[in-house]
Formats: structure tokens, C-alpha cells, sequence
């Protein structure tokens, strides 16, 4: 089956991307009106975040979310036979602070958040810097969905660190000169070995493990904001926002990351994944 979808991806990926958008098209038609594809998470997260939001708008924005994530889905195929040209033309980001860290001989640790499109940054930031670029992701249940997924990552050069072995995964690097990305706002597994803050509404879990080694061996940290300007054109910004993280209170990377991602939502929040359950855990105080 892994072999099938692959062919099927590539052959899918030799096409103009006004023709993938075509295909998006038909598939937002399926995934919202027909199949419903976790609406009601989506809603429920909706109205978590903005009660102050019409049911009427909210649904506008429901809608601007799925044609977001269908647009998500054929842009990921796209990057298998996606020329570095193609790329820059349609995702930019001034990579300036990234050069200047490398010059200075430091690591560098990415955080970002559930903004489309996350994958054309990847790949973007990599084939713009000389740091060794390694992603920690986290696997996917189904093993074919992964093992594809993975193919789409490291073919151009990422190297995949499972967030579920990230200890073990980061240890051969320690010594090492190199740049980690890190989607910071997964739900956690267990939720008393977290941070907590408030986040759209609500007090939310957070993992303490992207702040903790940002601390532990001071690695410089720097915020991502991606936005959408057009369909299949997106501008990221990069924030140095903390140069010595070793000097900072435990507890402040990650607020710090926390307000900066909802504030970006907040602006263009049709870009974060809602369909994700973000909300598994209570806060129990």
C-alpha cells in the first residue's frame, strides 16, 4: 500500500499547481459538506476561541479553515517534484538571523505552531541555511501515513527526530552545531509533566521539553509566524527572541511562545489547525 500511494503521490505532484488547487477545490467539497471531517471539533474549538463570534461567522471561518487544509494537503504532494525556485517564489523569509547564529558558531531552536503552510517552511529554511536541519515530528498512528510522510521530509535533506524518543534522538548531535525545529503547540501525553497557560480561553497544556533544552544548553531561541497572502503564497518571520536562554525564569520561553502564537491566530486564524482535539486535558489548578 506505502508503494501505491508513493506512485500515486508523485504522479499527483508532476501537476501545475493551478491544477492541484482545481483538486483542492473538489476536495474541500468532500471534506467539509460530505464526509464532515471532524467538524464538530473544529466548531467546538471555534467557539472556544471566539465567543464573541457569531455562529454565522464562525461557520465562514470553519469554511475558510477547510479550504486552507485542503489547499495544505495538495502543497505537501506538490513539494515531492517542487523546484527550489518554485519554492522561493511562493514561500520568502529573511533567514538573516539564522546565518548570523551560524556565523557565531550556536544552535538554534525553531519554534512554530500549526500554521499553513509549515511543511513548505521546512523545506524553505533548509535549503537556506548550513546548519544541519533536524525536525522533531510526531509519528503518525497509522505506519503507512507515517512512512509517507516521512518520505516527503527527509528527501530533501531534514533529519526526522520522533518526539516520542527525543532524547535518545538528539543525543548524537549535542556536540554538534545545528538547527532543531520544533511545532510547539502539540497536546501533550501527560499532562501533569507540563506547562500550563492560558491560550484561546482556556488553560492549556504545553510541553516543557523544547524550553527545557533550550535552557539546559542555552540554545538560542527563535519564533516562527507564517502567513497566507494569497492561495500558494505564504511569508514567514523569524523573531530572535531569546539569545541566552540559560539567563531566563522557568516558565518564560514558553509563555513567551504562547502569546506570541495566539496573537498570531488571533490575526489570521483561518491558518491553525482546528481540527486538532488541542483540548484533551482539564486544567486541574
Amino acid at each position: 500500500m506505502y508503494y501505491v500511494l508513493l506512485i500515486f503521490a508523485y504522479a499527483a505532484s508532476l501537476l501545475p499547481l493551478w491544477v492541484l488547487y482545481r483538486i483542492s477545490d473538489m476536495l474541500y467539497l468532500l471534506v467539509y459538506y460530505v464526509a464532515g471531517y471532524r467538524k464538530q471539533v473544529v466548531m467546538d474549538n471555534l467557539r472556544q476561541a471566539f465567543p464573541d463570534k457569531s455562529p454565522a461567522e464562525l461557520k465562514r471561518l470553519a469554511r475558510k479553515y477547510y479550504r486552507n487544509l485542503t489547499d495544505m494537503m495538495v502543497e505537501t504532494i506538490k513539494l515531492l517534484t517542487m523546484s527550489k525556485k518554485q519554492l522561493q517564489r511562493r514561500f520568502t523569509c529573511d533567514l538573516t538571523v539564522l546565518h548570523q547564529l551560524y556565523a557565531q558558531g550556536k544552535s538554534c531552536q525553531l519554534h512554530l505552531g500549526h500554521n499553513f503552510n509549515w511543511e513548505w517552511a521546512n523545506l524553505f529554511c533548509m535549503q537556506g541555511v548550513q546548519f544541519p536541519f533536524l525536525v522533531v515530528y510526531m509519528p503518525i498512528t497509522s505506519k503507512t501515513t507515517d512512512r509517507l510522510f516521512r518520505h516527503f521530509r527527509e528527501k530533501a535533506g531534514s533529519v526526522l527526530l520522533p518526539a516520542n524518543d527525543i532524547a535518545n534522538s538528539m543525543a548524537p548531535w549535542l556536540n554538534k552545531q545545528y538547527l532543531v525545529a520544533l511545532v510547539a503547540d502539540q497536546n501533550p501525553g501527560i499532562a501533569r509533566r507540563c506547562y500550563w497557560f492560558p491560550f484561546l480561553n482556556r488553560m492549556t497544556a504545553f510541553y516543557k521539553g523544547p524550553e527545557m533544552s533550550a535552557r539546559r544548553y542555552d540554545i538560542p531561541v527563535v519564533f516562527v509566524d507564517i502567513r497566507k497572502e494569497k492561495r500558494g503564497y505564504y511569508k514567514a518571520e523569524l523573531k530572535l527572541m531569546f539569545e541566552e536562554p540559560v539567563k531566563e525564569p522557568e516558565g518564560r520561553i514558553t509563555e513567551a511562545f504562547v502569546q506570541y502564537l495566539e496573537k498570531n491566530i488571533r490575526e489570521q486564524p483561518e491558518v491553525w489547525v482546528w481540527s486538532h482535539k488541542r483540548w484533551k486535558h482539564e486544567y486541574k489548578g
